[in-house]
């Protein structure tokens, strides 16, 4: 999705300034990869890129790779950028991949799947809250699916394009609680600023999206969150998850890095070395504070098992929203 609260200009001037303090590795210390080209799979200033442009300067002022370019490919939700970057398949270069990008593989029905790819390093997140207009009369996930069982034509779930993790946790937060998600009411409506109009004026008549679109209006008491998808309470932020509100669901918009088909042996291992290291630094900690990212490091091993229950789990969803046809 396209940045909206801080800005593409406001993360560089964090990363130029991180830059100043950080500890370069001795040439000996250092992770053996000498350039990298990292695929975003989308335009200018959105999720993916401001996930490899953050990558680029960390990697690059902490000696853990010597050159980073990165290479925007945008459309189709990632699937241009995935068939580009599979096609090439070169071990010199890493993919933006994430949530989104599951339910974009079967919505546009790519020849090419994350199937083709090498998982390496999963690195950060958004959790989404459910929000709502403060004149709404819905101030809790029960109210909101107590009028879904009566109508569930009456409710409409504003968010991103279809199958998107919008889309996703809207489903799962009705199957959770015992509704039908072949009847669910879910309007694309964009996000950011596209969104954000419709919720307000009660157009729609719920939306989801990262927790930082909706933090600002949250606070000032603009937009109620009815729950947020993280399996337990985020710090400082006072919104109750599903969890606690009996509904036994949870997503977070999770986002990493895949490498090209084969990528395997010592080159798979220098680009999992250099990605953990990055991911345990206090400059990449500091930096997923301050732009509101949850740090979900994993590594090549632990990223591979988790993408494929992750699969499993969203393919089963799509086909209940008969997305999979």
């Amino acid at each position: 999705m396209p940045m909206t609260r801080r800005g593409f200009s406001a993360m560089m001037t964090l990363l130029a300034g991180s830059a100043a303090g950080l500890t370069r590795l001795s040439p000996a210390e250092a992770a053996s990869v000498e350039n990298l080209t990292i695929i975003a799979a989308a335009s200018t200033g959105g999720g993916y890129d401001t996930l490899a442009r953050t990558a680029q300067t960390l990697l690059q002022n902490q000696s853990l790779v010597g050159n980073v370019e990165v290479l925007n490919v945008p459309g189709a939700g990632g699937t241009v950028g995935l068939a580009q970057f599979v096609g090439a398949a070169r071990k010199d270069q890493l993919l933006t991949a994430g949530l989104g990008m599951v339910g974009a593989i079967t919505i546009n029905k790519s020849p090419v799947t994350l199937d083709q790819v090498v998982p390496v390093a999963r690195l950060q997140g958004e959790y989404q809250p459910l929000v709502v207009a403060a004149a709404s009369p819905l101030k809790t996930v029960k109210d909101l699916l107590d009028m879904y069982g009566k109508d569930p034509g009456s409710v409409s779930w504003g968010g991103f394009g279809l199958g998107s993790p919008d889309h996703l946790l809207s489903a799962l937060v009705v199957k959770a609680g015992g509704g039908d998600v072949s009847k669910l009411n879910y309007i694309v409506a964009g996000a950011g600023s596209e969104m954000l109009p419709l919720v307000l004026s009660n157009q729609v008549t719920v939306a989801t999206g990262g927790y930082g679109e909706f933090a600002d209006l949250i606070a000032s008491g603009q937009l109620r969150a009815l729950g947020i998808s993280s399996p337990q309470r985020l710090a400082g932020v006072d919104i109750p998850t599903f969890r606690e509100q009996g509904l036994d669901t949870e997503l977070v918009n999770w986002r990493g890095l895949m490498g090209a088909p084969g990528l395997a042996g010592e080159d798979l291992a220098n680009l999992d070395a250099a990605l953990g290291a990055m991911a345990k630094s206090a400059e990449w900690a500091e930096i997923c504070k301050t732009r509101g990212w949850e740090n979900l490091y994993m590594n090549a091993a632990d990223f591979s098992a988790f993408l494929q229950t992750e699969k499993t789990r969203i393919g089963a969803l799509l086909k209940e929203l008969g997305l999979d046809a």
